[in-house]
């Protein structure tokens, strides 16, 4: 019997595809409607009791790339989240963490003008426990680091974007 390939998948976006201008930024020079899109996931690894899902971009010309969403202690029942989850309708006991833009939710795609192609990540990470234990207001940095530290697993979804 082969194993369960933990996966991520969206109704909205596509693997190596063009995201639509909903899920672009509202400001920085852009003009989306800076909707998260939907994401849902399937057969996580056994022992997971949260979730938590980043959006980051690889290619921002920062020399430490931009994070665009950080969403921790999403109860592990869930199996993913709505389109537009990213503006506040979470699920109860999530915490969101600063983006790059400065504020704790969904912050879409805006590469800079005429800058090429660029990457969106978008990864689920199944944590073995309820809660992450990063203190509140930690930097994405910090967050990304113990994601990494612990994860059980984790499932990436790539899509693109440009200006």
């Amino acid at each position: 019997m082969t194993p369960q390939v933990f996966t991520l998948s969206s109704a909205d976006i596509k693997e190596g595809h063009f995201m639509a201008k909903d899920h672009e930024f509202d400001g920085f020079g852009c003009s989306g409607k800076n909707v998260s899109p939907e994401l849902q996931w399937a057969n996580a690894p056994a022992g997971t009791k949260s979730f938590a899902v980043t959006v980051f971009d690889p290619d921002a010309p920062t020399c430490s790339g931009f994070w665009h969403w950080l969403v921790t202690d999403i109860p592990p029942a869930a199996t993913g989240l709505a389109r537009g989850a990213g503006k506040g309708s979470l699920p109860p006991g999530c915490r969101s963490f600063n983006n790059d833009y400065g504020s704790e939710d969904f912050g879409g795609a805006c590469p800079p003008e005429g800058h090429g192609m660029h990457r969106y990540q978008f990864t689920v990470w199944a944590l073995p426990e309820e809660t992450l234990p990063a203190a509140d207001g930690a930097s994405a940095a910090v967050v990304g680091f113990m994601l990494n530290a612990m994860a059980l697993g984790k499932a990436t979804l790539t899509a693109t974007y440009a200006r």
